[in-house]
């Protein structure tokens, strides 16, 4: 169970749990945490030099996790989505499953969101095509990232998309739940026109983009062809709406985007070394910041697949952890992202990852860490 360090008569509170990850070092038993009576932390020290009224419990005291990448209003779609079928498949299934009973989604909703709040998550990055999961973030004690999705395939649809989902943006902003963004669902959903749009009304904002997460993407702007003209024929467009650029899709649609955003790249499951340096170049080149997020237990999932994480911290790359949702993940905890990482990755120090899990994820949704305690610890090997 985790819980936020409690108040006690005393000014401040020292305590000390099996693990202790301070930002950057992992630590046994030796070292204390002491903190405000609001959990927030005031030093770490020697367990020798701490004194008396030292408090031990269970478990990791680590900054709480964030969960960069999350739809939690598709909780309703847990066991629902079959396993291993590739993206375009699985977003055929989701289209078409998500006319269930509010009454359900909205309590499939509050439990997904207590499922991460017992992880230690204290924020989350959310997709939100919808505003059904509006009330219950007022009530969760979580701070929310509101990443309002836009989805608009063709250019004759972009004004009239862009209305909608700007409509779902104001009942986020006028209910004052944590912050919120117009943000591009992907290349493949995303017309030039709709993408520009979208620059234009998030100068200095940070926003996301699942990228790369199926070879499918490439090929659309490499070649024209691709699996997803499966997709466009289930919303009655027969053929691609995007221009073969002979280019890969990051390269087709990043140039879009020269306003100062924070961009999270979501998945990158195929993207290749010579499209990380590329990216990271233009990025450089015009002032945007990329953060590259991924979802791993969902990569399997989908495409039972990995991605090149190694090719990322070779290049500096900014990395945080998502979860992605219950339709294509079985759970929504970053405790069981890390673990999976370390098994696919055990080169990778443990102490790496829980960064990438706690302090890249609050610099990123530029929030102050909470410090929790009684967190599972997350083993140094995972057989």
């Amino acid at each position: 169970m985790t819980a936020k360090l409690q108040n006690t008569n005393m000014a401040y509170e020292k305590v000390h749990g099996d693990q202790l990850f301070d930002g950057e070092n992992l630590w046994g038993k030796e070292k204390v945490l002491v903190t405000n009576p609001e959990g927030r932390k005031i030093d770490i020290i020697d367990r020798d030099h701490a004194g008396e009224d030292v408090r031990y419990v269970p478990g990791l005291i680590s900054p709480g996790y964030v969960n960069a990448h999350c739809h939690v209003e598709l909780s309703h779609l847990k066991d629902v989505v079959p396993q291993h079928t590739g993206l375009v498949p699985f977003l055929l299934q989701v289209v078409s499953k998500r006319d269930f009973d509010m009454n359900v989604i909205q309590e499939k909703i509050r439990l997904a969101m207590e499922e991460m709040k017992t992880d230690g998550i204290i924020a989350v990055g959310d997709i939100c095509n919808t505003a059904d999961s509006l009330e219950q973030k007022s009530l969760s004690g979580i701070h929310w990232q509101n990443f309002v999705e836009v989805l608009s395939i063709t250019e004759s649809k972009t004004e009239e998309n862009l209305a909608h989902y700007g409509s779902v943006l104001a009942r986020y902003e006028n209910k004052r739940v944590g912050r919120s963004s117009l943000v591009p669902h992907a290349s493949y959903t995303v017309s030039s026109l709709a993408f520009d749009r979208i620059n234009n009304a998030t100068e200095g904002k940070l926003i996301s983009i699942h990228n790369q997460e199926t070879p499918a993407e490439d090929h659309l702007y490499l070649t024209g062809d691709s699996e997803f003209l499966e997709l466009y024929k289930f919303f009655g467009i027969n053929s691609s709406p995007f221009p073969a650029t002979g280019k890969s899709s990051i390269r087709s649609y990043l140039p879009h985007f020269n306003k100062g955003q924070k961009i999270i790249l979501v998945h990158n499951s195929f993207m290749p070394e010579e499209d990380i340096d590329w990216a990271n170049e233009y990025a450089q080149k015009t002032g945007i910041e990329l953060i590259y997020c991924f979802c791993v237990n969902a990569n399997l999932y989908i495409e039972n697949t990995v991605p090149p994480i190694r090719k990322f911290i070779d290049r500096g790359c900014n990395i945080v952890l998502g979860t992605d949702s219950y339709s294509s993940n079985t759970e929504l905890k970053i405790s069981h992202e890390i673990e999976v990482i370390r098994k696919h990755f055990p080169d990778i120090p443990l102490q790496t990852i829980l960064k990438w899990a706690t302090v890249n994820g609050t610099e990123a949704l530029s929030i102050e860490s909470k410090w929790l305690t009684g967190m599972k610890p997350i083993p140094d090997q995972v057989s």
